[in-house]
């Protein structure tokens, strides 16, 4: 844990490390499905960000999730990193490559989230409803269950296309973000301005944007925006997934994350979505 109270793990790997930002409904344990795996192939650093997992400091003054992933960075003695963001952590990982360019190899955004988000769509508008009127009611399963319907199963789909155990997986971690909120006195991060969707231009390295099909509208909006503001950037989209693509196929993330890390010149393991 860093000395102001980020949690992480990391694996002390050969070669440029991979950094895993976790989705906002989620904390680090969302990669559990990868972390053993990915440990044995590339240096990595999961961590949770302020508020989430067991990072429960509450910080005493301004404070920003981009200053703490930086922080962590710097703890470590990290230097140059590949950047993977899911959700909210993608806002937080295009922020950071914008706050300290000289740090990111790469961005893997899987999917855009969080400040990246730019359009409310009807979906999400019915999404923010119910969450308010749950918390409103004080009734935090309610909450996390207008979580579950958005970002795991999504609006196109039902619970039972969804494997049981991400959607409990999602449960269990959504729950304890919105528990230490609770107890919090309500200290909000700062924004950074100009806001990073005005600034994609400024992003100069590698970019892949990963979608789920059944993401909600805005996601695919957000996708369309980082592809269209930062060079060379690319998108793939995965039917069958909502917005957490990485927890619904972790076999296959876990070949394009491998793919997309690989150093120039080599080959990482074969599959159908490292190619």
């Amino acid at each position: 844990m860093t000395a102001s109270g980020i949690a992480f793990d990391r694996v002390a790997g050969s070669g440029i490390p991979v950094v895993l930002i976790h989705a906002g409904v989620a904390d680090r344990r969302m990669w559990d499905p990868h972390w053993t795996e990915l440990g044995s192939a590339r240096a990595a650093v999961r961590l949770d960000l302020r508020g989430f997992g067991e990072s429960t400091t509450e910080p005493d003054g301004e404070w920003s999730h981009v200053d703490d992933v930086l922080e962590t960075l710097r703890h470590l003695g990290i230097e140059r990193a590949h950047l993977v963001g899911a959700s909210f952590g993608s806002g937080v990982a295009v922020e950071a490559a914008l706050t300290a360019p000289d740090l990111v190899e790469s961005l893997l955004v899987c999917p855009p989230g969080g400040s990246l988000l730019a359009t409310m769509t009807p979906d999400l508008r019915r999404f923010i409803d119910a969450e308010n009127d749950a918390l409103a009611r004080g009734d935090l399963a309610a909450a996390v269950e207008a979580n579950v319907d958005a970002w795991v199963v999504g609006p196109h789909r039902t619970a039972d296309d969804v494997d049981p155990a991400v959607v409990a997986a999602v449960r269990t971690m959504q729950r304890r973000a919105f528990e230490i909120d609770a107890a919090w006195a309500g200290s909000a991060p700062v924004e950074l301005e100009p806001a990073a969707l005005d600034r994609l231009s400024e992003i100069a390295v590698r970019t892949l944007v990963l979608v789920g099909t059944h993401d909600l509208e805005t996601t695919h909006d957000a996708a369309s925006r980082l592809v269209a503001g930062i060079a060379g950037a690319r998108r793939i989209d995965w039917p069958d997934a909502a917005h957490l693509p990485s927890l619904e196929k972790p076999a296959a993330f876990l070949d394009l994350l491998l793919d997309w890390t690989a150093p120039p010149g080599t080959a990482s393991r074969p599959g159908p979505a490292a190619r």
